[in-house]
């Protein structure tokens, strides 16, 4: 027991350093375009608790790592999210451009600490033998938090990251279609995300496509991942 809930603390830990230097990337982007909204409203700080959202940060992560641990014995999908970082994209030079490179530092910065932790692998040989188990452990939730953080908010779905990077890029039309979509889109995730494949599993049928797809791509985001950090896996 003392086992699982240790597990069930350091990968809390993880989520939780995942989520809140997430949100802290949005605001630092926002304040290097020209954008001190966050600034002056204490957000580019790396204090989670400055960060957290009760529902999305502590109480929905939480249901997940233990319902994960208990069930699985592992922790294979995670999903949360921080109170959103205030931006005035108003007053970017360029308001779509710059808000698609503010969303995109929140998964940048998902994938660099993911990087950190695979290069503090490295360190495993020197620690002691007690401490070698969690270490290992806390490490490896951490890169995954990091790096499933990291592609799912990449999925173009507004207000996901990925969703605010298409209103970017798109020709204006569609931008202003693809940003309507956001008053949905919360919704539309946790249809996709939850609803239907319980639906599906409960009539018989496996959907479940933002599983499938992130399931496709981590396996090589993790191998990628410590490759740049010199470790073969």
């Amino acid at each position: 027991m003392n086992g699982v809930i240790l597990e069930i603390v350091l990968a809390a830990v993880a989520a939780i350093l995942a989520i809140t230097l997430h949100e802290a990337a949005h605001g630092f982007a926002a304040w290097g375009l020209g954008d001190d909204t966050a600034k002056l409203q204490g957000r580019l700080s790396l204090n989670p608790l400055r960060h957290v959202d009760r529902v999305g940060t502590i109480i929905l992560p939480g249901i997940l790592l233990i319902g994960q641990l208990v069930a699985l014995g592992h922790i294979g999908f995670m999903f949360g999210w921080a109170k959103p970082v205030p931006v005035a994209a108003w007053r970017f030079r360029h308001p779509r451009q710059g808000m698609a490179l503010v969303a995109a530092a929140g998964p940048a910065m998902n994938f660099f600490l993911a990087w950190i932790g695979a290069l503090c692998g490295w360190l495993l040989p020197y620690v002691s033998p007690q401490m070698m188990a969690p270490s290992a452990s806390f490490i490896q939730d951490f890169i995954l938090a990091n790096i499933v953080l990291g592609l799912f908010n990449l999925l173009p779905i507004p207000p996901l990251d990925g969703g605010r990077i298409m209103v970017g890029i798109l020709p204006l039309p569609l931008a202003a279609a693809w940003a309507r979509m956001e008053r949905a889109g919360i919704a539309v995730v946790l249809l996709l995300l939850f609803i239907l494949p319980l639906a599906a599993r409960q009539a018989g049928y496996n959907f479940d496509p933002i599983h499938e797809i992130l399931s496709r791509i981590l396996p090589w985001a993790m191998r990628l991942v410590f490759n740049l950090a010199g470790q073969s896996v």
